[in-house]
């Protein structure tokens, strides 16, 4: 079937139902970032793959809203669909819910509700005239040859990985519930339920997670799940720490027969069937889920830990650098061949467990598109003259990387070489910043994109990301936007420095590397942080232009080149380790 075909099978469906709306998000069970291909309607009903976006289906138009990453992309891939692109965030462009409450008269809302979160279906009620319809799942009814809900075998996390049992974290989580004066919580997000119970699956592409469904008590713990993932052993384990397993869909009428409790649950990350199912005998209290605290602030193993995976991942990233910058233009090089070579390194490292996204390899005009995806339509030659953006990263045992390094190939023009510097610069900002405690990353990130909006110039995505331990390479509560709410920073926070400049149909640019917030000292006027790199590779040298860096700005960077040098240039062979010495020279 085409776009049209679906979108009219679609709307065949609505009449039957009396909607006068369909809406089709991204998410999944779980509001989770990435989903696994059972929960992709969007990507089904519309052929936007990008990993975030929604569509909006009236009786006689579809809208598809998606952020700044997206645009060049879903652009190209809505051509012809009948579908108009909602840009997020542009001047005049309302969100779904301005939409919907612009509309005059009385909406018909269909959705599934299990696919909403908590949060943005409770907003939806506020709209005078509207009638919602939660418990609709329409594409299933259209998507004939849906893949099946995955359910792949889970694995324990051993203490020596996760630095904290499963005991001890479900006793801090109920600790809190004591301090909340509440009976128990429900943990929806995949990665608080792994966390917590030191479990790790792969029911997402490269999110080790297992579909499930967490309730902690005072006493006890609920977990649902497809038990067939689960080892004797496992079994065995949960069993002695009173986690009590269910099957997967039974939360629901679990959570029906609540009665008189208090309850917690992050509207953010709960689904609104989940909200819907409690009844009216209950309190619920709408809160971050306490786990997403205690996961971002890696404990003393994990950020051991997170430094060993980036030494090992720098080596694959150095060796990589090596042969790009030796071979191009003297071998074949596509965007997919380049990808796979830098997969192979990383195979070679010690306890690699899978990727931690899809690597973005982007050649000359590709790499403007900020999310981009090379597939055999797309996948550009590799040649000189032009910049290759690689986004890449990794899931090892010891925890979660993510890096993109920018190379410039063969001779590039004083302009590229000024815009590489420029992004460079807002980088350097960033990864040398000192704040007091409680700062947010809406401050921070002022002092990263400071030198680009000095030339009128900006990237359409934040500047930095909260990074999981062998979880989602997206995690929060902290981000480093300016336009967006943000938690403030603490100690063991691994977060992203990753400004970037992207030039529609020439090139783009993106430097990033991860951080792990320290102390810096403490004084009279309070305690002072810092974000330390613990990414260890180079920038490419032959992209900068030096006289744009100044004396202060040269030594921050020689210093953390002399860091990748004395750390990593032990791994590599002879001609590696002199190509290092090379691109960390001093400027």
């Amino acid at each position: 079937m085409t776009v049209k075909e679906k979108l009219e099978s679609l709307r065949s469906l609505m009449r039957e139902n009396n909607l006068s709306y369909y809406y089709i998000p991204t998410d999944d069970y779980h509001m989770s970032e990435y989903v696994g291909d059972y929960f992709k309607e969007r990507v089904f009903m519309s052929g936007f793959t990008g990993s975030a976006g929604v569509l909006l289906v009236s009786m006689t138009k579809a809208y598809l809203w998606t952020d700044g990453r997206y645009f060049l992309q879903a652009s190209k891939q809505l051509e012809g669909s009948t579908i108009k692109l909602m840009k997020m965030g542009e001047p005049g462009v309302p969100t779904v819910f301005e939409f919907l409450k612009n509309e005059h008269g009385k909406v018909s809302l269909g959705f599934d509700g299990r696919c909403v979160s908590a949060s943005f279906g409770t907003k939806l009620e506020t709209i005078p005239g509207i009638s919602i319809n939660a418990n609709l799942d329409l594409v299933d009814k259209i998507w004939t040859k849906r893949p099946e809900l995955s359910h792949e075998p889970a694995y324990e996390l051993d203490l020596k990985y996760s630095g904290k049992s499963r005991f001890d974290k479900l006793s801090e989580i109920r600790e809190n519930l004591e301090k909340k004066n509440a009976n128990l919580t429900i943990l929806s997000s995949l990665d608080d339920i792994m966390w917590t119970l030191n479990l790790r699956g792969n029911d997402v592409t490269c999110n080790p997670v297992v579909l499930s469904y967490l309730v902690v008590s005072r006493d006890k713990a609920v977990l649902y799940l497809n038990e067939d993932v689960l080892n004797d052993d496992i079994k065995l384990n949960l069993a002695k720490d009173h986690v009590v397993i269910r099957e997967y869909n039974h939360v629901y009428t679990d959570v029906e027969n609540f009665s008189g409790e208090t309850i917690l649950i992050d509207f953010n990350k709960t689904n609104y069937k989940m909200l819907k199912s409690i009844n009216k005998t209950n309190v619920v209290i709408n809160e971050l889920n306490y786990s997403t605290i205690l996961k971002a602030c890696k404990n003393p193993v994990e950020q051991e830990n997170f430094r060993k995976a980036h030494i090992r991942d720098a080596v694959a990233m150095c060796k990589f650098m090596y042969w790009l910058k030796t071979n191009v233009g003297k071998i074949p090089m596509t965007e997919l061949s380049v990808s796979e070579k830098l997969l192979e390194f990383r195979k070679a490292g010690e306890n690699f467990k899978d990727v931690s996204f899809g690597t973005i390899a982007g050649f000359g005009p590709n790499g403007a598109i900020v999310h981009y995806s090379a597939n055999e339509e797309t996948n550009a030659n590799i040649t000189l003259d032009n910049f290759l953006l690689v986004d890449s990263g990794a899931h090892y045992l010891e925890g979660t990387t993510d890096i993109t390094r920018t190379f410039a190939l063969g001779k590039v023009s004083e302009e590229m070489k000024h815009h590489f510097t420029l992004v460079l610069k807002c980088y350097l900002a960033l990864s040398d910043i000192k704040f007091k405690r409680g700062v947010n990353g809406q401050t921070l990130d002022l002092a990263a994109r400071e030198p680009l909006w000095q030339e009128g110039l900006d990237f359409n995505h934040g500047t930095g990301h909260g990074v999981g331990y062998l979880l989602n390479v997206h995690e929060g509560p902290q981000n480093i936007k300016y336009n967006r709410e943000s938690f403030e920073f603490r100690e063991g926070m691994v977060t992203s420095d990753e400004p970037g400049l992207y030039l529609t149909g020439k090139y783009g640019i993106r430097h990033e590397s991860l951080t792990l917030c320290t102390l810096y000292k403490k004084t009279e006027f309070g305690d002072f942080l810092q974000l330390e790199p613990i990414t260890l590779v180079p920038f490419d040298l032959d992209g900068i232009n030096k006289d744009d860096l100044t004396s202060e700005e040269k030594t921050k960077l020689n210093n953390y080149h002399k860091l990748v040098f004395d750390t990593i240039s032990k791994y590599l062979n002879k001609e590696e380790a002199s190509f290092l010495k090379k691109y960390t020279k001093a400027i």
